[in-house]
């Protein structure tokens, strides 16, 4: 049976999904186009994969050749236009959405909630990375978030462990710091929201996820009206803006946003 390896943390991006003024942000998880290529190229093999788009870029089919059955077998998804060079970034976006059907970094869509706390950050154009992951039977168990721009950790989440954590290869020696004197003045800090998704994302869509964590938290009609009203959402929205309307909705049920 074809099985695609975990990602590593260094293969995983960190967007930042929405800003509360004076409270924080929510960030997402995300892997990239070169990525999927290189697990593909790994796995398989450069020669035993190909991929063809349809409908104007918005759809793509990934081929894998199957030895055994002597057939190229293929699955294909619908992805969605970036803001900027919108049919390179629907070509890419497809793609990406149909190695998820295959399997490559299908683990991203167990992430938990992640929030930041506005004194983490010094702006919204502050830089993240996953400086540790820990991924068991395709499930994050643990993780933790990196500021780049001010160099701490400002997210963690469930417990690491040496054994199954994959992390980003060693770039440069790490001096370890000093721990801070601690005052009898210093209080413990009150823990981040660690909001799971509690439910098994199988649909394909954000506007389904959308619907299913509405369901499934008991939110009420007029609560998820003013979601989709904050957000400016409509039935023709791309799935990217349902996307950011799930997150502020988990959000808005942890409290985080009113």
């Amino acid at each position: 049976m074809l099985q695609f390896r975990d990602l590593r943390a260094d293969e995983i991006d960190v967007r930042i999904a929405q800003v509360k003024e004076g409270k924080g942000m929510a960030l997402l998880l995300y892997k990239d186009a070169r990525c999927d290529m290189n697990i593909l190229d790994e796995t398989v093999g450069a020669y035993n994969w190909q991929r063809s788009h349809s409908r104007d870029n918005a759809n793509c089919t990934v081929s894998i050749w199957d030895e055994n059955k002597g057939q190229w077998i293929s699955k294909e998804d619908v992805g969605t236009e970036s803001n900027t060079e919108a049919q390179k970034g629907l070509a890419s976006d497809s793609f990406k959405r149909a190695c998820f059907n295959w399997g490559i970094g299908r683990e991203l869509y167990t992430a938990p909630f992640i929030w930041v706390s506005s004194d983490k950050v010094t702006g919204k154009y502050d830089k993240f990375s996953v400086a540790e992951i820990t991924i068991t039977d395709k499930k994050i168990v643990a993780l933790s978030i990196k500021n780049e721009t001010t160099g701490n950790i400002v997210y963690t989440f469930g417990k690491a462990s040496k054994a199954t954590t994959a992390q980003p290869k060693a770039t440069a020696k790490v001096t370890p710091k000093k721990a801070a004197p601690v005052t009898p003045a210093a209080a413990e800090p009150t823990p981040e929201p660690e909001t799971e998704l509690p439910f098994e994302i199988t649909t394909e869509t954000y506007r389904d996820k959308f619907r299913a964590y509405k369901n499934e938290h008991g939110i009420t009609d007029t609560q998820a009206a003013k979601v989709i009203k904050d957000c400016g959402l409509t039935p023709n929205s791309p799935d990217a803006d349902w996307e950011k309307g799930l997150m502020y909705m988990i959000a808005m049920n942890g409290g985080i946003i009113q």
